[in-house]
C-alpha cells in the first residue's frame, strides 16, 4: 500500500490542488529549468481533472544551496523514492529535452519497483538509444561559451542574460544539467510497458522526427508523436495545445 501523498518533499511542486485527480502528471524540466516552467501546464490541466506535480533538481531558486546532480540516472533514483508516496494516484510522467530523459530513467525505475507510469510524455528530447557526435561537449566550454549556448535555444528570457547576479546564481545549475545530458548514455535493457508519447517542435534541429519516433523501440505499449509548431522551445508557446493532447492520451488510457 503506498502512502498518502504529501507536499513535505523538496523535489516536488504541487502548485495547484485538485480534488479527486484523475490522474497525476508528473513533470521534469529541461537542462538549467525549475519547477515554475510548468505552472502554465498545471493551469491547463487542472481543468480536466489533471494534478500536475513539478520536478525541482537541487540547486535552483529555493534549492540554489544545495550541491546539483550531474547525471541524468543520479537525478533518476534520487526521484525514484521521492515520486513513490505520490502514486496513491494513477501517475504519469512528462519531461522536456533533458527532463524526458530524466523521466525515462524514472519510469524504469519505478515499474522496477511495481508501479508502471499510466504514460511517459517525452518532449524536445531524441530516444535515449539516438546518439549524435558530440562537437564539443557544452558542459566543458567557459560561462561565455555555455551562455551563448543556451541563447541559441530561445527557451530564456533575454533579461535573465543582462542580470549579473542572477547568471552567477543559475551557471552551476545550468553547467550541471548539461554535463548530465552530454553524458547520458542508455544502456540496453528492459522496454517500458507505459506507452510513450512523443513531442517535437517541426523546426527544432536538437531533434529529428526519426530520432523522435526512435521512441517507439524503448516500450512495448502503443506509441504516438506528436509535432507542433516551433523549435526546441516549441512547448512554450504551444502549451496549450500539448496540454490538450496530453489530456486526450490520459482519457484514452482511462477509459
Amino acid at each position: 500500500m503506498t502512502a498518502p501523498a504529501t507536499d513535505t518533499s523538496p523535489w516536488i511542486r504541487r502548485y495547484l490542488t485538485v480534488a479527486e485527480p484523475r490522474a497525476r502528471l508528473l513533470c521534469l524540466p529541461h537542462a538549467g529549468g525549475s519547477a515554475t516552467y510548468y505552472l502554465p501546464l498545471a493551469r491547463a490541466l487542472a481543468g480536466d481533472g489533471v494534478e500536475v506535480l513539478a520536478v525541482q533538481y537541487p540547486g535552483r531558486q529555493d534549492r540554489r544551496h544545495e550541491p546539483c546532480v550531474d547525471s541524468v540516472t543520479g537525478l533518476a533514483d534520487l526521484l525514484a523514492a521521492e515520486v513513490l508516496p505520490w502514486a496513491d494516484r494513477t501517475t504519469a510522467v512528462f519531461g522536456h529535452s533533458m527532463g524526458a530523459m530524466v523521466g525515462f530513467e524514472l519510469a524504469l525505475r519505478l515499474e522496477a519497483r511495481g508501479v508502471v507510469p499510466l504514460a511517459l510524455f517525452a518532449s524536445g528530447r531524441r530516444a535515449p538509444s539516438r546518439r549524435r557526435p558530440n562537437a564539443g561537449p557544452v558542459h566543458l566550454r567557459d560561462d561565455a561559451g555555455l551562455l551563448a549556448e543556451v541563447r541559441t535555444l530561445s527557451g530564456t528570457d533575454a533579461r535573465v542574460f543582462a542580470d549579473e547576479e542572477l547568471m552567477r546564481m543559475v551557471l552551476p545549475a545550468l553547467r550541471a544539467d548539461y554535463r548530465a545530458a552530454e553524458t547520458y548514455v542508455h544502456t540496453p535493457g528492459p522496454r517500458l510497458a507505459a506507452p510513450v508519447q512523443a513531442h517535437v517542435g517541426a523546426d527544432d534541429d536538437k531533434v529529428t522526427l526519426d530520432e523522435a519516433r526512435a521512441w517507439a523501440d524503448h516500450t512495448d505499449g502503443a506509441f504516438t508523436l506528436h509535432t507542433h509548431p516551433g523549435g526546441h522551445f516549441y512547448l512554450t508557446e504551444q502549451m496549450s495545445e500539448v496540454a490538450g493532447a496530453v489530456s486526450g492520451r490520459l482519457a484514452e488510457l482511462l477509459e
